[in-house]
């Protein structure tokens, strides 16, 4: 396991993340994820701190609170340093009924801050997240809010999820402005099938030194192995009744194409190879991975040990290029007389 630097901070994380979103049992909005246990729960983190993990990722929002609790409750079960572990949660969904129970106003920050730290069984957050963009609620607002949960030792950094490279740059110039707070990382969607990020926000992410936390890096399942150009409704899995992320399915399958026998070839899995490309990707600090199974966390965990060629990656660049779109492909042309 390697270890990176989330952002411009000293902070060193793993290479790999552990999401609990599948911790949880639910018949709420995630009961298509949530299918583990409190039992199942401890097993998945010791095999992750076993296996080098130090990086947790969970959500208040997620399960309705009980995949905090649970992995509270398993850093406990276990005896875990807590000093020795990065646990990230996220806040702005929803959390009740009432009008303000939703947002990124300092009263929704605020509570879910000490209703978080409550569930986790811990006095602090490492990192902190704003699960989205909320339309309603000023910048200086909500980064006002993260500064006083820093200042106050109850959070140690801060990050922002799913949002435009305009608001990820809006918020950073406010923090600069204001002198609070910056958010020190992003966590957005990436796959080797999905690589819109890289037109907008993967340049941003360099030129400001934020980390990038990848979330769903096999689409939803359809990079796991299950799915090919001939069989592309899959066995099983969470697409069959939950088919999200949005995914062009048409190179998608051009990708599958090659990492399957390209997996073959290397004696690894399709789900390793998906993993390893985007730990190949130089923007990339860490790559969240879920299981429900054992299995599922085993095979994921063999993804640090994939080795690619130059010649191996670049079929696969071309196999998952973005079509051209303006201005890149301007600004492509008209800065080739200023390369370095």
């Amino acid at each position: 396991m390697k270890y990176n630097l989330l952002g411009n901070t000293g902070l060193k994380v793993s290479e790999l993340c552990l999401g609990t979103m599948t911790f949880g049992q639910t018949e709420g909005r995630f009961k298509e994820i949530a299918k583990v246990d409190q039992a199942g729960a401890d097993e998945l983190l010791k095999r992750s701190v076993d296996a080098g993990i130090n990086f947790l990722d969970t959500a208040n929002v997620y399960s309705e609170g009980q995949s905090e609790e649970m992995t509270g409750q398993a850093i406990s079960n276990l005896g875990l340093s807590r000093s020795e572990l990065i646990v990230a949660t996220k806040v702005r969904g929803k959390m009740g009924d009432g009008p303000n129970q939703v947002g990124l106003t300092r009263k929704h920050i605020m509570d879910q801050a000490e209703a978080s730290l409550k569930r986790l069984g811990t006095d602090y957050i490492d990192l902190y997240q704003m699960h989205s963009y909320d339309p309603l609620t000023p910048f200086e607002e909500t980064l006002r809010a993260f500064d006083d949960l820093v200042r106050s030792g109850k959070v140690r950094y801060i990050g922002a999820s799913n949002v435009a490279a305009w608001q990820l740059m809006k918020a950073l110039g406010t923090s600069e402005r204001l002198h609070l707070e910056k958010f020190v990382s992003l966590q957005a969607y990436y796959t080797i099938a999905g690589r819109d990020l890289e037109r907008e926000l993967v340049p941003l992410l360099q030129d400001q030194k934020v980390g990038l936390m990848v979330w769903s890096p096999l689409a939803g399942g359809l990079l796991s192995g299950k799915y090919s150009r001939e069989k592309q409704e899959g066995e099983d899995g969470r697409r069959a009744n939950f088919d999200f992320p949005p995914v062009n399915r048409d190179r998608a399958f051009d990708i599958l194409d090659i990492l399957h026998p390209l997996a073959k070839q290397k004696g690894a899995s399709v789900a390793q190879l998906a993993l390893a490309w985007l730990l190949h990707q130089p923007a990339v600090t860490s790559i969240i991975i879920g299981a429900s199974k054992m299995s599922q966390l085993e095979d994921n965990l063999k993804s640090v040990d994939v080795k690619f060629s130059e010649e191996e990656l670049k079929q696969l660049a071309e196999a998952s290029a973005l079509p051209a779109e303006y201005p890149g492909w301007m600004l492509d042309m008209t800065g080739q007389d200023r390369q370095k």
